[in-house]
Order: C-alpha cells, then sequence, then structure tokens
C-alpha cells in the first residue's frame, strides 16, 4: 500500500510539473530574441498563421501553439495583417495580439494643399507599398492620413484617396450654400485649390474664398500669386521671387493675365478650403494682402487696399525683407 502511495504520490508530482511546464510554456517568455515582424495573409486560418510564426521564430512549434491555443486560448478568430512582435513576447501574448487585429500601422500622409507630385513622392518613399503609380490628377485625393498593409499597391492606396475626395465632394457639394459664384463641382475644387494656397489660417478660408468669389461675379482677375508658379514647377516651392515675366504669362493657370478660374487645380484641396468656398462669408471684399502677422487684412475698395498694401511694404522694410 505504502508503495502505492508513492507512486501515486510521483503521478501527482509529475503531473504538476508537466502543468507546469506546460503554463510556462503559454505564458511564460517566447524564444523570439529580437522585435520580429510577421504577416497573416487574408483568409489565414490558425495553423496557417502558426506555421508563419514558427517560421519567423516567434514561437517553439507550431503544432504546440494551436494546441495551447485550443486549450488556454478565447477562441476568438484571428484577423489578418502585419504585426510587430516584440522580443521574448510570450504564445498566449501573440495569439491575444492577433486576435485583437493589432497590426503594424503604416500610413501615407497627404497634407492639406498638397500637390499631386508631392502625394506622388509620398508614396514612391512609403516602405511597404508596392508598384509604380503615374502621378495622380491635380485635385483628385482628399488630404488624410492613409493606413496601408505592408504588400499594398500604390495604386490601390491611390484609388482610396481619389475616392474619399469624390465622396467627400459629392456630399459637400449637395449642402452648398445657394447663389455661390462656382457652378460644377469641379469648379469648387479648382476654387478650393487657390483658397488653400493663399491662406494657412482658418480663421480666414470662408472670406478668402468670398472675396474670390465677388471677384469671379465682377469679371476681375482672381490675381493669386500662386497660379503664377504652379505651371513652372507642378506645385512644388518655386524658391525664388516670381518673375514680371511670369506675371504675363498665358499658359490656362495664370490669374494675373487672364480673368477667371485657370483650368485646373493647383493643389489638392482640404475639407475645410472646400466647405470655405461652397460657404463663403457675407463680404463685400475684393482685396486682400498680408498683415504682417501671418494673415491678411481685406478691403472692399481699391483705395483701401492700396493703404493697406503701403502697410504691409512698411512692415517688410523694417524687417530687411525689402
Amino acid at each position: 500500500m505504502r508503495k502505492v502511495g508513492c507512486f501515486g504520490l510521483v503521478l501527482a508530482l509529475a503531473a504538476v510539473v508537466a502543468l507546469f511546464l506546460v503554463v510556462q510554456g503559454w505564458g511564460g517568455a517566447g524564444p523570439a530574441p529580437r522585435t520580429l515582424t510577421v504577416q497573416i495573409g487574408e483568409g489565414s486560418t490558425l495553423a496557417g498563421a502558426a506555421a508563419e510564426l514558427e517560421k519567423a521564430g516567434a514561437i517553439p512549434s507550431a503544432r504546440r501553439f494551436r494546441l495551447y491555443a485550443r486549450v488556454f486560448g478565447s477562441g476568438d478568430p484571428i484577423k489578418a495583417g502585419e504585426y510587430r512582435i516584440p522580443p521574448h513576447t510570450s504564445q498566449s501574448d501573440i495569439l491575444k495580439l492577433m486576435q485583437g487585429g493589432k497590426v503594424v500601422q503604416r500610413l501615407v500622409v497627404v497634407p492639406e494643399g498638397y500637390p499631386s507630385v508631392l502625394v506622388h513622392d509620398a508614396l514612391a518613399k512609403a516602405d511597404g507599398l508596392t508598384g509604380t503609380v503615374p502621378v495622380p490628377a491635380e485635385g483628385s485625393i482628399l488630404p488624410d492620413s492613409y493606413a496601408f498593409q505592408a504588400g499594398d499597391t500604390r495604386a490601390s492606396v491611390v484609388t482610396r484617396m481619389q475616392a474619399a475626395m469624390k465622396t467627400y465632394l459629392a456630399t459637400a457639394w449637395a449642402a452648398r450654400k445657394p447663389g455661390i459664384a462656382v457652378t460644377t463641382p469641379e469648379q469648387a475644387i479648382i476654387l478650393a485649390s487657390i483658397v488653400e494656397k493663399e491662406t494657412g489660417k482658418p480663421s480666414e478660408r470662408r472670406t478668402v474664398a468670398a472675396v474670390y468669389g465677388n471677384r469671379l461675379r465682377n469679371g476681375m482677375p482672381l490675381q493669386a500669386d500662386p497660379t503664377v508658379i504652379y505651371p513652372i514647377t507642378k506645385g512644388r516651392p518655386l524658391g525664388r521671387r516670381i518673375l514680371r515675366s511670369e506675371l504675363h504669362a498665358k499658359n490656362g493657370y495664370n490669374t494675373y493675365a487672364e480673368a477667371g478660374l485657370p483650368v485646373g487645380p493647383i493643389a489638392n484641396p482640404g475639407r475645410a478650403s472646400i466647405d470655405a468656398v461652397l460657404n463663403p462669408a457675407q463680404t463685400q471684399a475684393l482685396y486682400f494682402v498680408a498683415d504682417g502677422t501671418g494673415g491678411h487684412v481685406f478691403a472692399n475698395t481699391l483705395a483701401e487696399h492700396n493703404a493697406n498694401v503701403k502697410k504691409w511694404y512698411a512692415i517688410r522694410k523694417a524687417r530687411g525683407e525689402m
């Protein structure tokens, strides 16, 4: 009887040790010596994910991982994506990571007013994107931050950017203020791109849009400097002053040489500038000039405007800029 009792005790101790090892194997430190990146494809099963994890060195055994996951895991499905696994992450935490869909966040950021050549540059530099894509049509991209996964194509990201612009513009156009100066969504994007480049001050956007709307109705040239620069650089910085010859160039964009809107947008306007064009401020102003603080001062008459210009020149001279 004593031998049977000792044997039972040994079995019990062995079971406890085995259970400890199993729990330690599941919840203890994993084998990864450094941060690993693992890609779990769309439609992957737990078995497929386990095979990828073992191949990367994040877990010691795909078979044991599947077994432990069935015994100790929650049973929630895993989610596809790219996962960054820190050194020695436990198998338990790896499963939670994949079930929670905590994938690596990769972004292409398009600031408001970015020209399409710079959007193209950002896409080209984005690590993880594949394939090539031409420069998108100017004004077709909605500025925003766009998430992507490693292996996505640049063309697919552009498609999403353009779909976002179409959706936003359609909604904003449907809610436009009656009697505005632009008569089509395309014209709204053109004017919004000018507003975007003319002021970076949110509180001014609707007033700047109103000034340009008033000038359009009166048949006055818009006289927007960014429209002179655009045909020269396609939106990249000019890096110098505008030449007198460039102010007189007729190329479809120059709003000094020709009245009306340019033939196309000069940047990709953001939501706020689109909204400003479709719901401009109530004002009779026809002119504006910089005020020396990063904003502008507005005027209804040429005489008022000339006085404001003199003040601006005085500020520039005091700064040694003239």
